[in-house]
């Protein structure tokens, strides 16, 4: 598996920081980009919300469908929580060879400082199963203090 993860500076719409994460696991390439989202969040009442957009990208020979997803999320004071399900957004795509699948999704945390991480349980044509890795990407609230 290869990854890395990174800020790639303020967003031109929002100018809120992009945070981004890439994994390349059996073909299966996760690029992940997250921000904060000051609509959804109400920092009064400890809650922070952050939005994230991923693409999943079958870069294999191989069809592949993503079957259920594994989420570790950790907020700034060492609480984690894992979170466990089938499909993502309600689907459980297929992508042949070459074909992506992307969707946006959100995080509400206690604390303006997180991360998250996980895998999606793929399978192959040929039923062989396996997990392609996400990457950690951080969630933080711009300007706050760790």
């Amino acid at each position: 598996m290869d990854s890395e993860s990174d800020d790639q500076g303020p967003d031109e719409a929002s100018g809120y920081p992009i945070y981004t994460s890439e994994a390349t696991t059996e073909g299966v390439r996760v690029d992940v980009r997250a921000q904060y989202s000051p609509e959804h969040s109400d920092p009064t009442g400890s809650r922070w919300f952050f939005l994230y957009t991923i693409r999943i990208t079958n870069e294999s020979s191989d069809a592949v469908q993503l079957l259920s997803r594994h989420w570790v999320i950790a907020d700034s004071t060492g609480k984690s929580q894992e979170v466990r399900g089938p499909g993502v957004v309600g689907e459980q795509p297929q992508l042949a060879p070459g074909q992506s699948f992307e969707y946006t999704s959100g995080c509400p945390l206690s604390t303006p400082f997180g991360s998250m991480q996980g895998s999606y349980e793929m399978v192959r044509a040929s039923g062989e199963r396996f997990q392609a890795a996400i990457a950690r990407f951080e969630l933080r609230q711009p300007r706050a203090l760790h």
